[in-house]
């Protein structure tokens, strides 16, 4: 079987643009970061007129065709960075609901139990329910007015290296048909030759996964793990859920051998954020985290929440929940890694938009000291690891240092650590706890009950009933994703074989299950090994990288379709 993908050709001839900085991204952490060294160069010309900085050659890259457009979470956002950032932003950003009421709860499959003490991580009093997609878009805005500008719909294809140093970014060619070949309306990607290159791609972003393997980043950490958040958003009758009321819930529809929980936001007008976030580290192969958040909302408390409303939109995600451990070095010789992409998140608050944004502030200072010195080799951009660690991103990780790895062993020897961790400042039995990659804790099915076990009501897609619960299908269509049919695919099967003469005896084709959005199917086919080929549905993709991470073979690599295509996060 042939899969063209997305493959950049080496003999075009590209645009070359020189470039001062390029931030891959545009989402909180990159646009903090372009804010923030707008400032910086603002103040210094300010009180140094004989020896000005410019802003013409700061760039960042966006892939959705509009500003927020990829954007997705939650999302609460803890406003510390923001108040250093833009001191009273509060004004003028597009805020929900500041925090009014929160609520823990552990469910059963009929019950729940109600904590009668919140747990003072999930205490959100202080911090807003936001769309991040609005707050970004509103984000971009400033960074506009500020000068720098935004390539929407660009995409980096490929790191640039000279040697161990990183020279620049390859933007995605526009126009290629399904076998690679080009259209009428071919356009080659520009070839930005940078001094400095910031990677804030999100989640397991391309590039940054370039580098980490070009330059074994990862060597003496723990792996990353991850979660993949499924969310609708909802309107729902008028004073069933109060703008700033967040409902946190543990428990069923998972049973003790997965990790995960749910959120409800209830945000202005009527309209609620709901979601699952399940850790892709289960032992089932046949678990489907959007057949997870399905369930959830069968739950007879959700249920009567979301009685005689309406899903308005679908979207996935995933995130790191490695933690300190798992973050490789932030910067090198020409780059620097911020936000998801580094995985700078709490897990155990359930937060990175603030940590993002920090992020990207300390890596604008560190950019900003290596433009005035004209030097951007590992010594003056290394930087940037020391202010990470002299800042309270790291005051903040540390305390939770070892939080998801306690997990690793069930959900009630997690809550037993996460307790002990509380009181010993993160630290736990042992002041590092080591992690495993969560691919590799998936079972093969000859090693599961024959029965299914208890995760029996989570395995397969659901069916839904086009009310409370629906299908991928009909989730997707709200997601609002497009993409160009007639280009290569974006997702790479490295070796189609695996999937149809080992994967789908071994593992059940856990492909169809974990991916969000319907883009994997085995269908019949006589003349495969098993009577089943794998066939690629990539328009779907909603580009959360779940494929990318959680495969068991680790054969599926995400790369960037061609720029503008993708989920349309509209309010998300």
């Amino acid at each position: 079987m042939t899969l063209f993908f997305r493959k950049p050709s080496a003999d075009i001839s590209r645009p070359q643009m020189p470039a001062d900085v390029v931030i891959v991204g545009g989402g909180p952490a990159g646009m903090a970061c372009a804010l923030r060294l707008s400032q910086l160069i603002d103040q210094h010309n300010s009180s140094n007129p004989d020896s000005q900085l410019s802003k013409e050659n700061i760039y960042v890259l966006e892939k959705a065709r509009e500003i927020g457009q990829h954007c997705l979470s939650g999302a609460l956002l803890d406003p510390r960075s923001m108040r250093e950032l833009l001191p009273g932003f509060e004004k003028e950003a597009p805020l929900d609901a500041a925090v009014a009421k929160e609520a823990v709860y552990f469910l059963t499959e009929k019950g729940k139990f109600k904590f009668p003490i919140t747990p003072p991580p999930l205490q959100d009093h202080g911090n807003y329910v936001i769309s991040l997609n609005r707050f970004v878009k509103w984000l971009g805005s400033k960074v506009e007015e500020a000068g720098v500008t935004i390539f929407t719909g660009f995409a980096g294809s490929e790191l640039l290296f000279d040697g161990k140093r990183v020279t620049g970014v390859r933007t995605d060619d526009k126009g290629l048909d399904k076998q690679n070949e080009q259209k009428s309306n071919f356009e080659p990607g520009y070839d930005l030759q940078a001094k400095i290159v910031i990677l804030a791609e999100g989640t397991r972003g391309s590039l940054t996964k370039q580098l980490i393997q070009k330059f074994d980043l990862m060597k003496d950490r723990n792996p990353q793990t991850f979660g993949q958040g499924v969310k609708e958003l909802w309107e729902v009758p008028s004073g069933r859920i109060a703008a700033g009321e967040v409902i946190y819930a543990m428990g069923w529809p998972l049973t003790s051998r997965e990790y995960g929980g749910a959120w409800i936001y209830g945000g202005k007008d009527n309209v609620v954020s709901l979601g699952f976030v399940t850790g892709l580290d289960y032992p089932d192969p046949r678990l489907d985290p959007q057949r997870v958040l399905q369930e959830f909302k069968r739950h007879p408390f959700v249920a009567k929440l979301l009685e005689g409303g309406k899903m308005v939109r679908y979207g996935a995600k995933s995130l790191p929940y490695g933690g300190w451990w798992a973050i490789p070095p932030v910067a090198g010789d020409g780059w620097m890694i911020l936000g998801d992409s580094a995985g700078f998140l709490n897990s155990q608050r359930l937060k990175g938009i603030h940590l993002a944004i920090k992020s990207g502030m300390l890596a604008a200072e560190t950019a900003f000291e290596a433009l005035k010195k004209s030097d951007f080799s590992t010594k003056t951009l290394g930087e940037l690891q020391t202010r990470v660690e002299n800042s309270w991103i790291k005051e903040e990780l540390w305390k939770v240092r070892n939080f998801h790895q306690g997990f690793e062993h069930g959900f009630w020897r997690g809550m037993f650590h996460a307790g002990l961790q509380q009181f010993t400042g993160g630290r736990g039995v042992r002041s590092r706890y080591l992690g495993t990659a969560g691919y590799a804790r998936m079972k093969k099915l000859a090693e599961l009950p024959a029965d299914g076990g208890a995760e029996a009501g989570l395995i397969g897609s659901a069916k839904g009933d086009g009310k409370l619960t629906f299908d991928k299908l009909t989730d997707l269509y709200h997601s609002g994703t497009k993409h160009e049919e007639d280009q290569p695919a974006h997702l790479i099967i490295h070796d189609t074989n695996i999937c149809e003469s080992r994967c789908i005896r071994e593992y059940g084709s856990p492909c169809q299950h974990f991916c969000p959005a319907n883009v994997y199917e085995m269908l019949d086919d006589s003349s495969a090994a098993n009577g089943k080929r794998i066939s690629l549905n990539p328009s779907n993709c909603v580009h959360c990288k779940a494929c990318d991470i959680q495969d068991p073979y680790q054969i599926i690599t995400w790369v960037p379709p061609e720029g503008g295509g993708g989920p349309n996060y509209d309010g998300m």
